[in-house]
């Protein structure tokens, strides 16, 4: 497992409006037989503590999993041309979702990465966003 300089990037448009984050953190990259995964922590408002967050990407550019763990859990399942239904945990309790994968793209050199997935997301069937997630890196 290697450590690396994480840059993320994440859109969502939701009607006519857009929402861009960025997040740059360290993390941990580690290369499976058929994935990629990175490991990041994201801080919280206090007294809130991190939430611990893991990325597996396929490296057959099919799926992508984003579990969430900490005070509120959740995993998100991103498959290309495919819905799947996910619970999200807020602190008023989950949220089912509908999430539907289109993009998955990954570039790795064995020092630095990036990868893209694209989705859209809909609760009780009714289209909530269209998200982009940029997630470049380099070993340290």
């Amino acid at each position: 497992m290697d450590k690396i300089l994480l840059k993320i990037t994440g859109s969502q448009r939701i009607d006519n409006q857009k929402d861009k984050l960025e997040l740059t953190t360290i993390g941990s990259f580690e290369e499976k037989k058929d994935a990629y995964i990175i490991n990041y922590k994201e801080e919280q408002e206090p007294p809130e503590p991190p939430v611990s967050v893991s990325v597996k990407i396929s490296k057959d550019e099919k799926s992508v999993v984003m579990t969430r763990s900490g005070a509120n859990d959740s995993c998100l399942v991103i498959e290309k041309s495919r819905r799947n239904l996910c619970n999200y945990g807020t602190q008023f309790g989950d949220i089912l979702m509908g999430i539907s994968g289109h993009t998955v793209d990954s570039e790795y050199d064995g020092n630095k990465g990036k990868f893209l997935f694209t989705y859209d997301i809909d609760i009780n069937g009714a289209l909530a966003s269209k998200n982009e997630v940029i997630m470049t890196f380099r070993k340290n």
